[in-house]
This record gives structure tokens, C-alpha cells and sequence, in this order.
């Protein structure tokens, strides 16, 4: 089994030819990449199952399970979302170029290889690739856990983060099963899916359309009991670090009176000891420091 050195780039190299292997294996070498060599499609799958490489190619004609088939298999694995795939094949009619692009492909190099090409190629899909993972692990520092399917429920991309909690939506077992989603799609900003993990509930929301195909969704985990955190961190009592959680919602002193069925000066002492119990001194810090304890949670 090869290791990919971390501190290098990794190529998963697919063929059924063992002299395409070999040039491409002493070309990436060269070229200061970690190479992975796969002679089916079989055996690729169950590289990619040990790691996840920087960039795959992919040969068209290959017994068993062509390079189509590979491709849209690798292209159902979330975790390869980002993994651009580039297509070899010596077929250059343009169904098959678009075959192969509708499969999940990047790119695609025609044989017999022109070895400079290839290399040049690869480089432009992996500065791109990283490009996309940077701007996707940005958008998990800021707390933007986001992904993309299809209209039918297909993941088509994930960012890290989403990736690891779609995950426990789904399942272990299941990662690349497609999402069940309502139709008609109701309006952004809705709810598309509530599912209870643990303590925690995770909540599935359309954001909108980002392609003729593709839906952008935003995934969170949310605690069940969040009144439990803010009481536990914050050595409230239960109806104090509830007063809490609602005026971390925006709401009113008389809004929570009328939720709690209590009187608006009840509420008002319930605040006071928030207050005097964790030295804030108004109510936009109150809810300031209630939102940051729960989101890092």
C-alpha cells in the first residue's frame, strides 16, 4: 500500500495499461507528486477508500468497470466532491468527451499522451481545486456549513464541515445515498430537513439556486436542550437560562412574558438575576454572550 506524503500533492492514476502506469508514475515522480497507480476500476475504488487523492485520472476503455462508470462512481463519493478528475481516452468524437464530462470529469487528455500537456493540465485543475477548498474552508470558519445538491437530491459538493455533519445525517454507512427532498422545493430560507442525533438536532435549509441544477443548502447542528448549556456554563437557574435562550431570539421582555405565561415584571426579575449572576451589564451582551456559548457548542 503507498502512503501519500502529506507535504506532497497526491495523483491517483487509473489504467488498465501497465506501460501508461508506468510513464505516468516516473513523469509525476519527476514532477515532485505522490502517485497513486490503479489497474481497474475496482482497485481504484478501494484506493480512494484508504485516502482521498488531489487529483484522479481516469482511462476510458478498461474491462469490467470503464472509466465512465469509475468516474460517476467516484463522482457519488462526497468526500471526492473536490477532487478534480480528468478523463484519458484516445476517443475523440464529441459524445464521448461529453459522456465524460457528464459523468463527473474536470478535464480530459487524448492518447497517445503528450506527456507536457498532461502535466500542464494537472496543475491548472489542482491550483483550481485549491482555490475552491480555500474558499470552502473559509466559509466553515465563518460558520457557513454548506452544500450542493441536485433537484433529485444528489450531493454534488460539500464544505469539510458540512461534509462531516451530512455525514451523521445520512449515516455511516450510507455517505453517498442521495437526500430526500420535498417538491415542489418550497421558497429559500425553509426548512428542508429536521433529524435528531444525540443531543443534538441537525437542520437542513435551502438557501436557493446557485445552478439550473443545483441547490445550495446550509446544514447545522443545533443542541436539543440549549437552555441546559446556557444554565450549565453559566450557573443559571432553569427559568433564568430559559429567559436567556428567548432573549437571545430577540425577544421582548413582555414577547417571553406571553411564551412563559408569566408576568412581564417576572420576566424583568429573571433578568436581573442573569445579570447579577454572570456580571453582564445589558441585554444585547446577555445575548451576545448566550449566542457565542451556543454556537460553540
Amino acid at each position: 500500500m503507498t502512503v501519500p506524503d502529506p507535504s506532497r500533492k497526491s495523483v491517483l492514476v487509473i489504467d488498465d495499461d501497465p506501460a501508461v502506469l508506468g510513464l505516468m508514475d516516473e513523469k509525476l515522480t519527476d514532477g515532485g507528486y505522490t502517485v497513486l497507480l490503479a489497474q481497474s476500476g475496482m482497485a481504484a475504488l478501494a484506493v480512494v477508500a484508504r485516502t482521498v487523492p488531489d487529483l484522479i485520472m481516469v482511462d476510458a476503455l478498461m474491462p469490467g468497470m470503464n472509466g465512465w462508470d469509475v468516474c460517476a462512481a467516484l463522482h457519488d463519493d462526497p468526500r471526492l466532491s473536490l477532487v478534480p478528475i480528468i478523463f484519458m481516452t484516445g476517443l475523440t468524437e464529441t459524445e464521448h468527451v461529453i459522456r465524460a464530462f457528464e459523468a463527473g470529469a474536470a478535464d480530459y487528455v487524448t492518447k497517445p499522451l503528450r506527456l507536457e500537456e498532461v502535466m500542464a493540465r494537472i496543475g491548472v485543475r489542482m491550483e483550481s481545486a485549491a482555490r475552491i477548498r480555500a474558499a470552502h474552508g473559509a466559509l466553515d470558519h465563518a460558520g457557513r456549513f454548506l452544500l450542493a445538491t441536485s433537484q433529485a437530491g444528489d450531493v454534488l459538493w460539500a464544505t469539510p464541515q458540512a461534509g462531516l455533519v451530512l455525514r451523521e445525517l445520512s449515516g455511516p454507512g450510507d455517505a453517498g445515498a442521495a437526500l430526500s427532498l420535498p417538491t415542489p422545493l418550497p421558497a429559500p430560507g425553509s426548512v428542508l430537513m429536521r433529524h435528531n442525533v444525540g443531543e443534538n438536532e441537525l437542520v437542513l435549509t435551502l438557501v436557493g439556486m446557485s445552478g439550473p441544477d443545483e441547490l445550495l443548502l446550509r446544514i447545522s447542528r443545533q443542541p436539543l436542550f440549549p437552555q441546559r448549556i446556557l444554565q450549565d456554563r453559566l450557573g443559571l437557574s432553569a427559568r433564568e437560562a430559559e429567559v436567556l435562550l428567548w432573549i437571545s431570539r430577540g425577544k421582548t421582555s413582555r414577547d417571553i412574558a406571553d411564551i412563559l405565561k408569566v408576568s412581564p415584571r417576572t420576566i424583568d426579575k429573571h433578568i436581573e438575576q442573569i445579570y447579577n449572576k454572570t456580571g453582564l451589564s445589558t441585554r444585547a451582551a446577555a445575548a451576545a454572550t448566550a449566542s457565542r456559548l451556543l454556537q460553540e457548542r
